[in-house]
C-alpha cells in the first residue's frame, strides 16, 4: 500500500517514518508538511501540496496537532483515502464527529494511534483482565515532557496539557479493561503542575481513578495501570516495547482492516468515544 506521512515533527520522525519505511507491506512515498522547511532534513521527499499527496497515495498517516488533523483527515477520507489518525482525533468534539462522519460516509478504513495498545505487554495485561472479574482501576501517567525536551515546545500540548496528550492513552486502556466509560464522577486540575485527578464511572459500575501530568520531574516517565476486584489485582507498568515496534503492529492491523473491509476496534469511532470522555473531563474542571 502507498502511504504518505503528514507532519515533520518528532513523532513523525521517531515513529511514523521509520516504521512505515521498514514495513514490507508499505511503500512510503513521502511527506507533506505545512511548513516546507520542516521537511528539509527528512529521509523522504516532500509533496508540494496536500492535494498532490492525496493523488499519489492509498492512505495517509497523520502526525500533526489535533486542530490541524481534522480538516485534512476529512479531505483525505472524502478523497477515498484510508487514514491513520493521531490522538485526539480533532481539536473539538464537533470536529471529531465530523471526522467520523467523513470516514463512515466514504467507506474508508481508519485507525487511531493508541500506541501502547499495540505493545505485547499491554496485550498480555488485557488478556489477564479479560480472564477475571474486576470492579475498580487505576490509571497513572506522570511525565516531565513539558519541562524540557523535544515535545516541550509543542503548543497544543502546552495548551491542553496531559489531558489531551496522554489522557487518550489512559482513558482508552482503562475503558478497554473495565468497559465503556459512561460518566465523569469528579475531576480537578492544578494548572501549575498540570496534575489532573479524575474519577471515571464505567458502564459495568466499576470506577477508575486517573492521575496525569506532563509537568512533574519524572525521569523516566511513570505509567501504571491496575485493575482490582474479586479475582485479585492485575497490573501493567512495563513500557519497554519502543513506539516504532508498536506502530509496526498497528500498521499490520491497519492493512488487514483495509484488505478485509472491516473496521478496527481502534478506529475513528473509538477515537470519538475517547474524545467524548476527555471533553467531559475538560468541562468538569472549566
Amino acid at each position: 500500500m502507498r502511504i504518505a506521512v503528514v507532519g515533520g515533527g518528532p513523532w513523525a520522525r521517531d515513529t511514523h517514518i521509520p516504521a512505515l519505511a521498514a514495513h514490507p507491506g508499505v511503500t512510503l512515498t513521502g511527506v507533506w508538511t505545512r511548513r516546507p522547511e520542516a521537511a528539509t532534513d527528512l529521509p523522504v521527499p516532500r509533496f508540494d501540496t496536500f492535494a498532490e499527496l492525496l493523488a499519489a497515495n492509498d492512505a495517509v498517516s497523520f502526525a500533526v496537532p489535533p486542530q490541524a488533523q481534522a480538516p485534512l483527515a476529512i479531505e483525505a477520507a472524502r478523497a477515498g483515502k484510508h487514514v491513520i489518525l493521531d490522538k485526539p482525533i480533532a481539536g473539538t468534539l464537533a470536529d471529531a464527529t465530523a471526522v467520523v462522519d467523513a470516514v463512515a460516509g466514504a467507506g474508508v478504513r481508519s485507525i487511531v494511534t493508541f500506541t501502547r495498545r499495540f505493545a505485547p505487554e499491554t496485550r498480555a495485561f488485557l488478556d489477564a483482565v479479560d480472564a477475571g472479574t474486576f470492579t475498580g482501576g487505576l490509571g497513572v501517567w506522570l511525565s516531565g515532557a513539558l519541562l524540557g525536551g523535544r515535545y516541550s515546545s509543542s503548543q497544543w500540548r502546552v495548551d491542553g496539557g496531559a489531558l489531551l496528550d496522554v489522557g487518550p492513552h489512559v482513558v482508552d486502556l482503562m475503558d478497554r479493561a473495565l468497559g465503556p466509560v459512561v460518566d465523569v464522577e469528579a475531576a480537578s486540575v492544578d494548572r501549575g503542575s498540570d496534575v489532573w485527578s479524575v474519577s471515571l464511572v464505567h458502564e459495568s459500575g466499576a470506577r477508575t481513578a486517573m492521575q496525569l501530568s506532563l509537568r512533574v520531574p519524572a525521569r523516566p516517565t511513570i505509567s501504571q495501570f491496575r485493575v482490582h476486584g474479586p479475582d485479585g489485582v492485575v497490573e501493567l507498568t512495563d513500557r519497554t516495547t519502543p513506539s516504532p515496534e508498536c506502530f509496526a503492529v498497528l500498521v499490520d492491523e491497519f492493512l488487514d482492516a483495509v484488505a478485509t473491509g472491516t473496521d478496527h476496534p481502534c478506529d475513528a469511532r473509538r477515537g470519538l468515544h475517547i474524545q467524548t470522555v476527555l471533553d467531559r473531563i475538560a468541562h468538569a474542571v472549566s
